[in-house]
Order: structure tokens, then C-alpha cells, then sequence
């Protein structure tokens, strides 16, 4: 699942992609990807888009939160919690910071498919 969540961000043009393994760590998922999209359209339409890849391809109804503003869409599989934000309110909060260790946080290495 997590193959198919980073290849449709990829396709919706999603930026500076970044994969954090979560196992281990917390018992809230397996995985957490961090993206940014351009506006709040793009924000908006990329977990839409992800949400029903999601519900077809594997029968997942995911969780989502903040599509209505498009600032930061939040989508929660059970397995893998994908933050989608817009470019300033993804260095408001700096999740990476918090899950990633200070040299791969400062570095935000894209994920690649």
C-alpha cells in the first residue's frame, strides 16, 4: 500500500516527498509520508485523489481531515498517515523534525518510486 500511496502522490505532482518509518516508534501506523503540493487546490485535489485510489484498489475507507481549507489534509489508513501540506504551513509545523532524525530532517531526501 505504501508503494501505491507514494506513486499516486508522485503523479499528482506532489513535492519534496518524504517517507518516515513509524514501526518501532509509535503504535499509530507502520508509516507516515509527508508532501507538499503547490496550492490548496493541488492539496485538495491530491488527497481526493489518493482517497478513492485508496477505497477501489484495496477497499480502504481512509480517515481525512482538512480537505475543506486545503492547507493540510491529513489521511489515515490505519497502516500509513499521509500529511499533505501547502509549501508554508508544511515549515509552520516541520513534522519531519519531530519523526526524522536531525540530519535526514534537515536534508528531506525525496522518496524514490
Amino acid at each position: 500500500m505504501l508503494a501505491h500511496i507514494l506513486s499516486s502522490l508522485s503523479d499528482g505532482k506532489a513535492e519534496e516527498i518524504v517517507q518516515i518509518d513509524l514501526r518501532g516508534k509509535t503504535a499509530m501506523g507502520d508509516y507516515m509520508v509527508i508532501c507538499s503540493g503547490r496550492s490548496s487546490r493541488q492539496v485538495a485535489a491530491m488527497s481526493e485523489k489518493l482517497v478513492d485510489t485508496l477505497k477501489s484498489d484495496f477497499g480502504r475507507l481512509a480517515k481525512t481531515e482538512g480537505k475543506d481549507t486545503g492547507d493540510w489534509v491529513l489521511i489515515d489508513t490505519g497502516d500509513v498517515i499521509v500529511h499533505i501540506f501547502r509549501p508554508e504551513v508544511r515549515e509552520f509545523y516541520q513534522l519531519e523534525k519531530m519523526w526524522l532524525p536531525t540530519d535526514k530532517a534537515a536534508k528531506r531526501t525525496p522518496v524514490q518510486n
